[in-house]
């Protein structure tokens, strides 16, 4: 664990700085290309750091122990002592860091995680029985969150009431979690209700399905959470979707349609009927396999990993991931695809720090 103190000269800068805070409620450019600076020392190597510019308003305070499944993050202050960043990494080039990707089944949105039989992880994302969300996510972000409640409450207490929050990739899609979580420990009273959180998930995947999404969207909406994607990234396309009849609100047309097609006159009713099974049945058949196969199975490999998880007796039966918060595109042109030009072979090219970087310098240009 690497730690680094600076509070002694938190305290003067803070006499000379005052308490004002500095968040906006807007996607400021500026702040994402540093909060970018950031996420690159939490998530690369040395060698590629060097070819990076570094934060130029930013000095990290704290990095935490390898936890969780293979997660890790930072802490940052800036110059002014206004705000602080909490830097989540990405995907390891570790196996271990790809099974939290690869358990990819959904849980309800709000309940209890069995970390350990001791160990009860309750978290509540969204209110709604219909919400869900990603289950290796879920337990990354339950880790970590047990590392950074007590760093936000030490900055609070001496007077650090703003905080960004960023995350490329893997990261991204955890901070969606965390970011619900932080705002529900608000809600209770666990966490003080002047504290201002504001969001950049960046390349990241899809979290949950449509309900988490909506309350995620309420709770960050008007400027508090921004989700950056690079068109040409395949990652924020995952996981795969699929959407079944019974992913719809409780008031649809499709409740009542066995019933009404029963109704028809013949033929109508037997050509209908069968329509309607061949578009609903393959669905919620593909639904299983991927609680099967991204769930149970998954789930003993994790176990594996993670000494002591319990995992759900039964998943949420939904696999809806839907793209979650405001988005900000980052349009990838032709001039773009002639420097990044599609590859068989370079899976990633699109998905690091560089091309986001080269299009953010070009984006509202």
């Amino acid at each position: 664990m690497r730690v680094k103190y600076i509070i002694p000269l938190i305290f003067v800068l803070i006499i000379q700085n005052g308490f004002s805070q500095s968040l906006k409620p807007y996607f400021d450019k500026a702040e994402y290309k540093e909060l970018i600076y950031i996420s690159v020392i939490t998530n690369a190597n040395e060698k590629f750091q060097s070819k990076i510019p570094k934060p130029r308003n930013y000095k990290m305070i704290y990095q935490s122990q390898v936890i969780g499944i293979e997660n890790r993050w930072d802490l940052w202050l800036n110059s002014e002592l206004t705000n602080a960043v909490i830097s989540i990494r990405g995907t390891a080039p570790k196996p271990e860091s790809w099974l939290a990707n690869f358990y990819a089944a959904m849980v309800p949105a709000k309940g209890n995680l069995l970390l350990s039989e001791k160990d009860t992880f309750k978290y509540e994302l969204a209110p709604s029985p219909k919400a869900a969300v990603h289950i290796g996510w879920l337990i990354s972000m339950a880790y970590l969150s047990k590392d950074i409640l007590p760093r936000i409450d030490s900055l609070y207490n001496i007077g650090i009431k703003d905080f960004l929050i960023v995350g490329h990739s893997q990261g991204g899609a955890i901070n969606f979690l965390l970011t619900a979580y932080l705002y529900n420990l608000q809600q209770v009273g666990t966490i003080p209700s002047d504290i201002r959180f504001k969001t950049y998930c960046s390349a990241a995947p899809k979290p949950g399905n449509l309900y988490f999404a909506y309350h995620y969207e309420m709770l960050t909406q008007n400027g508090w959470g921004y989700n950056v994607i690079n068109s040409a990234d395949w990652v924020p396309e995952t996981p795969i979707s699929i959407q079944t009849l019974n992913d719809f609100n409780t008031t649809n047309p499709f409740v009542n349609a066995k019933e009404q097609i029963k109704n028809l006159k013949f033929p109508k009713n037997i050509v209908i009927k069968s329509l309607y099974k061949k578009l609903d049945k393959p669905t919620k058949k593909a639904q299983r396999n991927y609680e099967k196969y991204l769930g149970e199975k998954a789930s003993k490999i994790i176990m594996k990993n993670l000494n002591g998880f319990i995992p759900p007796s039964e998943y949420f039966e939904s696999n809806n991931y839907v793209r979650t918060g405001t988005t900000i595109v980052l349009y990838a042109d032709d001039d773009y695809f002639r420097i990044f030009p599609d590859s068989k072979e370079k899976i990633f090219i699109h998905h690091g720090f560089e091309p986001y970087l080269y299009l953010l310098k070009k984006f509202n240009d």
